[in-house]
């Protein structure tokens, strides 16, 4: 038993279970010790000593609740009072639960206990003041009206523009530890003006690029939509409330009576209603994030590789 308290300390935490389980699947001996790296005397011995001791010869942890955790009870008013009054750090809940339970948890122990009981630290999303629900719920039920009752020859697209600008972008990223990480800064203002269509069904992209975005840029694409889907007898596009969206000098191309495209108008201060806009944060994160270009042209090869290539291969 000296050999195997020897060998015990030098295996891993509960390699030694691994062992019967991988021998309980049906693996032989032999495929173990190669699995696990030991020889064959210690997985000889390991099998002679839990025959002897059973289950304490794993060293089981005793997970029985200790003073200082919190009650069932403590634990659902922690939940209950949190989901009612978010907190802002990890030192709010210390105070909260010294308060009210009389426990004292450390920072990390705060942290533990709010992730056990189902927070997440993040950031959350700001919504406009003036986003009005009511119509953003009758807009969802239209929309989904309109997907239960789409033919096989009609598709639906969400619209909008984007504008990325030649600057590097700093992000988060992984780097080598203890070394200075710097992203060269890109002198000047260029961008890029792009006015695109996304199919969530297919993620086909159409779009079209100019000096801006405009009536006719936005007539330009909707062309395109149409040539590039000859086969659709509607092209249903749903496009935010910019001004060059609702232009008089679109009105007579859109009510021509050979016009497949149908616009559909989002709520307004609503753009979490437009999927595209997720479409424009993916872009950045795989071009311009913690990436430097050194001309424009390169800048601009780039973002039009991603939407031409990366974006259907991807």
């Amino acid at each position: 038993m000296k050999r195997f308290a020897a060998a015990a300390k030098l295996t891993p935490l509960f390699g030694n279970g691994r062992a019967f389980l991988l021998l309980d699947a049906g693996e032989d001996a032999g495929t173990v010790c190669r699995i696990l790296d030991i020889g064959p005397t210690v997985l000889t011995e390991w099998r002679f000593a839990f025959a002897g001791v059973g289950l304490s010869f794993f060293g089981l942890k005793d997970y029985s609740q200790r003073q200082g955790h919190l009650s069932v009870v403590q634990e659902q008013a922690v939940r209950a009072h949190f989901t009612a009054q978010p907190a802002r750090n990890a030192d709010e809940v210390c105070a909260y639960v010294l308060a009210e339970c009389d426990q004292n948890y450390s920072t990390s122990g705060a942290a533990k206990l709010m992730r056990r009981l189902g927070f997440a630290y993040k950031k959350p999303q700001l919504l406009p003041a003036q986003a009005d629900e009511a119509k953003q719920a009758a807009f969802i039920a239209k929309y989904e009206a309109l997907m239960n009752g789409l033919a096989a020859d009609e598709m639906v697209v969400f619209s909008d523009a984007v504008h990325p600008e030649h600057q590097s972008r700093p992000a988060h990223g992984w780097f080598p530890k203890g070394q200075k990480t710097a992203l060269k800064a890109t002198s000047g203002r260029k961008r890029l003006n792009i006015q695109g269509a996304l199919d969530l069904e297919t993620f086909q992209f159409t779009f079209v690029e100019g000096e801006k975005i405009n009536a006719q840029t936005t007539r330009q694409m909707l062309e395109k939509l149409e040539r590039n889907n000859q086969t659709k007898t509607a092209i249903h596009v749903f496009v935010d409330n910019a001004r060059y969206h609702h232009a008089k000098i679109l009105q007579p191309w859109l009510d021509s009576p050979e016009r497949r495209v149908k616009l559909h108008f989002l709520p307004a201060y609503a753009p979490h209603l437009n999927p595209i806009e997720r479409l424009w944060g993916v872009m950045h994160k795989w071009v311009t994030h913690n990436r430097h270009y050194a001309t424009f042209n390169q800048f601009t090869e780039a973002i039009f590789d991603f939407f031409r290539k990366t974006l259907r291969e991807k």
